[in-house]
């Protein structure tokens, strides 16, 4: 029998599952294969966490979650000492962590100036700018998912408008998808937005010549604003029904 103050993985994410819905074992064992974990055995090879283990792990879903930190920034601060999260509580304190939950993944553009945005940046720079690595970055590049352009001196540049797409890939990639599978969505993308394009032709028509009007302009926005929300929920639950099963099975 192991100590009291151990728990197995399975116990583990079910005790911090309130708080993360999205834990899973699968990522658990994600997080020690990429070294941020390093729990004990038993002689016959489970996974026994102590509660030093448990408030690292919450330490790393807390800086995922609520600073949008990257696995490998963490990874390096934690090995600093810098972080634990009685410290983040007491920086933030209760209201701040909730603020910080309720902001959801939106909240990732707040990391951003709007200046930032809106130039482009050397690759070179994205370890600095974004915690991701240059090869990672030039992975979504020949995958189609961003759009890097060469400078007049032969370096390669990232558009800013896309340091949210990376930020949400390299989360991504925690959970096993990498740059490859991500091609299919590039795919869609581009079907996709050629369907959209026709449908939206409507509200691009205007006499010959002749500009179009403001009131236009906010119709097409308002138009496309909508149907990329209602694809979205159909692409979301054609998804889910098609893993029913797998929550089924989760849930007995």
């Amino acid at each position: 029998m192991p100590d009291a103050g151990y728990l197995t993985i399975g116990k583990v994410v079910k005790k911090l599952q309130p708080q993360y819905p999205d834990l899973s074992v699968s990522k658990v064992r994600y997080l020690e294969d990429e070294g941020l974990l390093n729990p004990s055995r038993t002689p016959g090879g489970y996974r026994l966490y102590s509660q030093h283990d448990i408030r690292r792990l919450e330490t790393i879903l807390y800086l995922q979650k609520n600073r949008f930190m990257p696995l490998q920034v963490i990874k390096e601060e934690l090995a600093k000492g810098e972080f634990s999260l009685a410290q983040l509580l007491n920086q933030t304190g209760e209201s701040g962590l909730a603020s910080a939950s309720a902001s959801g993944p939106d909240a990732t553009m707040a990391t951003d100036s709007q200046e930032d945005l809106e130039k482009y940046h050397p690759l070179s720079r994205m370890p600095e700018i974004l915690g991701v690595s240059v090869g990672f970055v030039r992975e979504l590049s020949v995958a189609g998912v961003i759009k890097m352009r060469t400078s007049p001196h032969g370096r390669d540049l990232v558009d800013g408008h896309d340091f949210p797409l990376i930020r949400t890939c390299e989360e991504l990639r925690q959970f096993g998808i990498g740059p490859r599978n991500l091609r299919q969505y590039v795919q869609a993308a581009n079907r996709e937005g050629g369907m959209l394009e026709q449908a939206l032709t409507v509200y691009g028509r205007h006499g010959s010549g002749s500009q179009p009007t403001p009131e236009q302009k906010a119709r097409y926005q308002q138009a496309l604003t909508r149907m990329v929300t209602l694809t979205n929920n159909v692409r979301e639950t054609l998804i889910r029904r098609n893993l029913r099963d797998t929550f089924k099975d989760m849930e007995d």
